[in-house]
């Protein structure tokens, strides 16, 4: 599986904003975003960009890839996807991305990140409906429960995140800390969803 492999905190500061890749560091003073809040590289601190309309456009992309931590071929694959079905083409991305298993066990508190959900994924801990799921961006429908396999229900990377995690967050999930497990109860509606990004950009430079 083709994936990003360098430091997560440059692409932050790229897009110079936090975009939580690495779980509860980027919620601590240890985030080099609170000390270096400009983009890597040796002329990153002197560096005055002015940005065009092309250039907007992509660095929204590349925001919104970064944060769901998919490369550009997926995320096109998505698009296209959303292009394809009924409704606003904008709106219709971002909620198959959120439909991604490790979106959604991410956003149930069973990892700090999606890069960590990722990796638990892929090492078979997780049952979708009972059966053993480590596809990533197996893709959620309404209905669908989320569990912890019985031996992985000690690892202690999912206590830790869970404890960290408010309840109720999100309407269009449930979760049961109790039985490690949860549910995608809906298709969640564009204003539910707690991504700071303007989605229509992505269409204008896909659209060209």
């Amino acid at each position: 599986m083709a994936r990003y492999t360098g430091p997560s905190c440059k692409l932050c500061r790229r897009e110079k904003q936090k975009l939580f890749l690495k779980g509860s560091k980027c919620n601590s003073d240890k985030c080099p975003l609170e000390k270096k809040n400009y983009p890597p590289g040796s002329h990153g601190l002197n560096r005055r960009m002015k940005f065009s309309e092309y250039g907007v456009q992509l660095r929204e992309k590349q925001k919104v890839k970064r944060i769901y931590g998919l490369l550009e071929s997926q995320f096109h694959t998505y698009y296209e996807k959303a292009n394809r079905q009924k409704g606003v083409t904008g709106e219709n991305l971002i909620r198959l991305l959120e439909r991604r298993l490790d979106n959604v066990v991410f956003r149930l508190g069973f990892a700090p990140s999606r890069k960590a959900a990722r990796q638990i994924i892929l090492h078979r801990h997780f049952l979708v409906n009972g059966k053993i799921v480590n596809i990533p961006s197996y893709m959620l429908v309404p209905g669908d429960v989320i569990s912890v396999r019985d031996k992985s229900k000690k690892l202690d990377v999912i206590h830790e995140s869970l404890r960290r995690t408010k309840d109720g967050v999100y309407n269009w999930l449930s979760v049961d800390k109790a039985s490690l497990s949860g549910s995608f109860n809906q298709l969640p509606e564009r204003e539910d969803i707690p991504l700071n990004a303007n989605e229509q950009l992505i269409i204008e430079l896909y659209s060209k």
